[in-house]
């Protein structure tokens, strides 16, 4: 038994009203050349401000040197033990878009890439190309392709920008494919090889395969995209979800497509996405208009704070942070019961991707045990009362400190 199967034995459905502000990919690494990590360079006064009344220290989400997705990151956030519950990018990209995914569903999540003429992937996301082309080249695929040796249903369904999901529908598929995505530039893609010597493993690798190939073909005469790589491949079954486990009623406010299906997955109501136009300040005043509803449990997302980290782009992670702790007020002003300001990974510009070096947290509630860390960020975060720990215990905490968790024993 883990720890999080004895909250929901102490689990109570009356208490307070906990709110999570994730700040993707917050955590970072010291560049040489800026006099620190992103969070210790961006000028942070409101943050801080909660760090000096709050529990402070650092999360690993998975374990000590294993760099987490976001899917697993955000599980261990909420109470989800990640190496038990093995969700695949797909299935949470496809629930993001309101995709109705059916037991036993394979999806995987794409990005369209551009192919040099050596075949090697230059570019994993192709320039960043628009909705409407991706939307353009979704439907030249599933006009051409006939996936070979499969007499299930198959799906392509345009996310953003240039990420995609695929799904496949029959019987006898498996999820447990190796990804093609070769996570980094002048490599070629890779081969989607079961992860097991299964027979149901080994199909739906020839499946994908056969996919994979027809897209090329297809793509061919494209500049940018001409390619597809794949990842996070999963077969959907459901899961408990925060209100059944925990008494969370739960609501989501997120931009990206990945974090509301991830939510809906565990059971939490989703609102519109903010336009792009209105940008942060959409999500926080979105928060805002609905905080006080039935819900009891909320979860904002900024995802700037990873994306501008993956493009290596030191200055745009530092503006990304600082324009949250401009909006913060408005969060404080909403006086939840309990506050978790965190990241689910840490994606250093310095690195340009996801990293295993533990995330800054800090617990703000009447109850939290205050400690001598006057900033938020890693290297004094790390001084904290909370120390370094499993990022899975941070649902416990704000439980705890929510008044939503009874006495263990007599």
């Amino acid at each position: 038994m883990d720890i999080s199967q004895i909250w929901e034995a102490l689990a109570l459905k009356e208490g307070g009203t906990i709110i999570y502000l994730v700040m993707d990919g917050v955590g970072g690494l010291a560049d040489p050349d800026k006099y620190g990590t992103e969070l210790q360079v961006a000028a942070t006064p409101n943050l801080d401000q909660i760090a000096r009344g709050s529990a402070c220290g650092l999360l690993e989400m998975v374990g000590p040197g294993i760099t987490p997705g976001s899917g697993p990151g955000h599980l261990a956030l909420f109470g989800y033990d990640p190496l038990a519950y093995r969700l695949g990018r797909g299935i949470l990209s496809a629930m993001g878009v309101d995709f109705d995914l059916q037991e036993g569903d394979v999806a995987a999540r794409i990005n369209f890439a551009t192919m040099d003429g050596a075949g090697k992937i230059i570019d994993r996301r192709a320039g960043r190309i628009d909705t409407e082309t991706n939307r353009h080249l979704c439907s030249q695929i599933k006009e051409s392709i006939r996936l070979q040796d499969f007499d299930g249903e198959w799906y392509l369904e345009t996310i953003s920008e240039h990420r995609a999901v695929f799904v496949l529908r029959g019987p006898n598929l498996s999820g447990d494919l190796k990804d093609t995505d070769p996570q980094t530039a002048g490599r070629p893609p890779l081969r989607p090889e079961p992860l097991h010597r299964n027979r149901n493993a080994q199909r739906t690798a020839k499946i994908v395969q056969s996919f994979v190939d027809q897209a090329r073909d297809c793509l061919s005469a494209e500049d940018k995209a001409n390619m597809v790589v794949m990842r996070g491949f999963g077969r959907y079954e459901q899961i408990p979800t925060l209100e059944a486990r925990f008494g969370l009623e739960g609501l989501c406010v997120a931009f990206y497509p990945m974090y509301r299906g991830l939510s809906r997955l565990l059971g939490m109501e989703t609102i519109k996405p903010p336009k792009i136009e209105d940008g942060l300040e959409g999500s926080f005043r979105a928060l805002e208009g609905i905080y006080g509803d039935r819900y009891t449990f909320y979860f904002l997302h900024v995802k700037k704070t990873d994306s501008t980290g993956e493009d290596g782009d030191f200055e745009s992670k530092v503006k990304a942070i600082e324009a949250v702790d401009r909006l913060i007020p408005r969060v404080v002003n909403l006086n939840p019961d309990v506050l978790v300001v965190t990241g689910d990974h840490s994606t250093p510009a310095l690195m340009k991707s996801h990293s295993w070096h533990p995330v800054p947290v800090m617990i703000h509630s009447r109850f939290a045990r205050t400690d001598d860390v006057k900033t938020f960020d890693e290297y004094a975060c790390q001084q904290g009362s909370l120390g370094l720990r499993p990022g899975i215990h941070v649902m416990g905490l704000a439980l705890a400190h929510a008044g939503r968790l009874r006495k263990f024993g007599a």
